[in-house]
């Protein structure tokens, strides 16, 4: 999960993240600790794909700022029928890599990209569920929001998830988007969007 600067932890080494459910429930996987990176919250994670339930088993997911590659693993585990994360990250991505031939997984994709360019340029397929957690404060949500929309990355009613800084009613997003569900949790909003 992306966080304002305030709460990055800059120092090197490993953190730790525990899938909540699903195939690989209660299994603990490592991530590199970097500046802005640390996974969704179990708490958060879990209320979401409580939210989430009936749509996530056999769904084509899309991580865009994976990080830790919390809610992806997630997804995954609870049957997700392919998943693409991307990152800029090369520390990020090469951790995930690791994790996901620890579970076996064969349905996971994986790849180091800067996101925009990657929705610009790439032949777009329609995800149902997106999860769009970028770093604080770069004005990464909404462009990246316009792009999944205008590009053709979603199906018609695909589900997208945004964590952001500011309240969930001062993001521009599609039009076509109807606000769901909606949180605060510290710091961060997040929000469960259904594409109309």
């Amino acid at each position: 999960m992306a966080t304002p600067p305030q709460k990055s932890r800059a120092h090197g080494g490993q953190g730790q993240l525990r899938i909540i459910g699903g195939e690989w429930r209660s299994r603990k996987l490592a991530f590199p600790e970097a500046p802005g990176l640390r996974p969704t919250p179990d708490r958060v994670r879990e209320t979401l794909f409580n939210w989430l339930t009936p749509y996530v088993a056999g769904a084509k997911v899309l991580d865009a700022f994976a990080g830790s590659g919390a809610l992806y693993l997630e997804a995954l585990s609870r049957g997700a029928s392919m998943g693409l994360a991307l990152d800029a990250n090369a520390q990020a991505i090469a951790s995930l890599r690791h994790n996901l031939d620890l579970l076996g997984c064969s349905v996971g994709q994986l790849l180091q990209s800067d996101v925009t360019r990657y929705l610009e340029t790439q032949t777009p397929l329609a995800f149902d569920l997106v999860f769009l957690d970028p770093p604080f404060h770069q004005n990464l949500l909404a462009p990246t929001c316009a792009l999944l929309e205008t590009k053709g990355w979603l199906a018609a009613n695909a589900w997208v998830y945004t964590e952001s800084e500011t309240p969930p009613s001062s993001l521009q997003l599609p039009g076509n988007w109807r606000l769901h569900r909606e949180k605060k949790a510290g710091q961060v909003y997040y929000a469960l969007w259904q594409r109309g």
